[in-house]
């Protein structure tokens, strides 16, 4: 990661932010609604807690075939990406309630999902939200060597195929977190000072770690172990299931949204300075799919609406439909870039075809 400070361009003669920004909030004031969530989010809330807990009561509960128990795995699964795109992700931007405390408790949703709050803040909120798309800042485009997902990372031979096993390796992501990433994290981010809001106690963080690592092994392995009279390896089978369908369910749409054609992946000078406002810089790093699909939109919680969230992080996805009209002829009316997908298809192809695109190699090599 780098460790050079970065700083976006300060001129906006077009004033894009301020006029998007005025127009948004004359949106909320004159249909006299919040910037949260509201019962839509409420009750998905629930929908998407019960495809994700009530399979895992049924697991332990119930006896049924192997293959069914498999089954089931999958469907906590998808919960577990809903709970995380839904619940977790508004409640840790803080727009799921107004109130902060239901915030910091729906948003604790992550322990159960494997991860870990301060690392989701400071490599979401801060890292990929500061910096989109910019290599060596945005962790959400750093995949070691083995998936090249910007033309300024370092082109290896096995970039050749990447666009083929990539999909293959994207089921691995919340299982990763399970095991070693939310502690080289934390190990990182803490020995950099990172954090987002006041800087934490190093031990709490730590102890707040530990201690929900603890919690997750013995709800998703060890009860499992002494509640089910199943071998060991098929209770660890159901778990990688559990994680591989919702880590390929959350990559994909990330990367729908950021390694496709037409986003962006710009560097700073040498100084540090980056072309374009922070609000401009979104429109060129940031892509939209299937707008209009109402169960994408309502599943992955508005993530297909991206131009939108990374603009305003702080209004929940809720709303995004609504708004993305606004940002749009905004967007067109000062001749900036809106970039979407009308399908998911198209976008999916996109992505594949950027992945191949990024595994040729380069005319520098």
């Amino acid at each position: 990661m780098n460790n050079k400070t970065l700083h976006f361009s300060r001129v906006d003669n077009a004033k894009f932010f301020r006029t998007l920004n005025k127009r948004v909030n004359t949106y909320f004031k004159e249909n006299k609604i919040k910037r949260t969530g509201n019962w839509k989010l409420y009750s998905k809330a629930i929908i998407m807690f019960s495809i994700f807990l009530v399979p895992l009561i049924l697991i332990l509960t119930v006896s049924m075939p192997q293959w069914a128990l498999l089954l089931l795995t999958i469907v906590i699964g998808i919960g577990m990406a809903g709970v995380g795109m839904n619940v977790m992700h508004d409640s840790n931007h803080e727009s799921f309630s107004s109130k902060k405390w239901v915030n910091k408790l729906m948003g604790s949703s992550i322990y159960i999902l494997a991860g870990n709050v301060y690392n989701w803040k400071v490599q979401h909120n801060v890292l990929h939200h500061s910096f989109t798309n910019i290599q060596g800042y945005d962790e959400d485009i750093d995949a070691g060597r083995i998936i090249r997902f910007s033309k300024h990372a370092k082109w290896f031979k096995i970039h050749k195929f990447q666009k083929y096993y990539s999909f293959l390796l994207y089921g691995l992501l919340t299982i990763n977190w399970a095991i070693t990433t939310d502690f080289k994290q934390m190990h990182t981010y803490l020995k950099r000072k990172l954090s987002y809001g006041k800087f934490p106690n190093p031990t709490t963080e730590w102890t707040v770690l530990i201690v929900t690592k603890i919690i997750y092994y013995f709800l998703w392995i060890a009860l499992p172990l002494l509640i089910l009279d199943i071998a060991w390896w098929k209770v660890l089978l159901g778990f990688f299931v559990m994680h591989y369908t919702a880590g390929m369910i959350l990559s994909v749409v990330f990367q729908l949204a950021h390694v496709v054609p037409n986003t962006e992946m710009p560097l700073p000078d040498k100084e540090g300075n980056l072309k374009h406002t922070w609000a401009v810089h979104q429109l060129f790093t940031t892509s939209n799919f299937a707008p209009r699909n109402k169960f994408i939109s309502w599943y992955t919680g508005g993530l297909n609406h991206q131009v939108e969230h990374h603009i305003f992080p702080h209004i929940s996805h809720v709303h995004y439909g609504k708004l993305a009209k606004i940002v749009k002829d905004t967007a067109l009316e000062f001749n900036l870039p809106y970039n979407e997908y009308k399908t998911f298809k198209k976008a999916f192809i996109e992505h594949f075809n950027q992945l191949k695109t990024l595994g040729n190699k380069p005319s520098y090599v």
